[in-house]
């Protein structure tokens, strides 16, 4: 890491965190609550749209404010894990070829914030009593 930024290295943290669950939020939130805008009729399947909504809105919820977040993201991670394949793997295996890069990646930025854990300006944090 650049020594400038060594010094903000928990703040970039929980900016990363707060950032991907809330962008993540709002794609539960198309498909279970219809807003900002619904998804068109028959683009996805309703097993898919009602398995895969409610884990990216409650658990995109609970990374972003820091709330049991080990757990939330690691759920978040395998569901993206499940998303590439069966939407975009079976097309090509490439993500720049099948149009699976933000799946691959909210994948990955999961997976590490479920190794990682809370960090500050989290819920966990304040309950921890750790610097939150």
């Amino acid at each position: 890491m650049a020594a400038f930024m060594r010094p903000f290295a928990p703040q970039a943290y929980a900016a990363m965190r707060i950032v991907t669950g809330f962008l993540f939020l709002w794609h539960g939130a198309q498909k279970v609550l219809g807003i900002p805008v619904a998804i068109p009729e028959g683009m996805m399947p309703a097993a898919i749209q009602w398995t895969a909504g409610p884990i990216e809105l409650v658990g995109g919820a609970l990374v972003m404010i820091g709330f049991l977040t080990s757990w939330a993201a690691f759920l978040c991670s395998g569901t993206m894990a499940v998303a590439y394949w069966i939407a975009h793997g079976t097309q090509s295996v490439l993500p720049l070829t099948n149009g699976g890069e933000p799946a691959a990646l909210y994948c990955f930025v999961f997976l590490y914030i479920a190794a990682h854990g809370s960090g500050i300006w989290s819920v966990d944090g304040v309950r921890d009593g750790s610097r939150g």
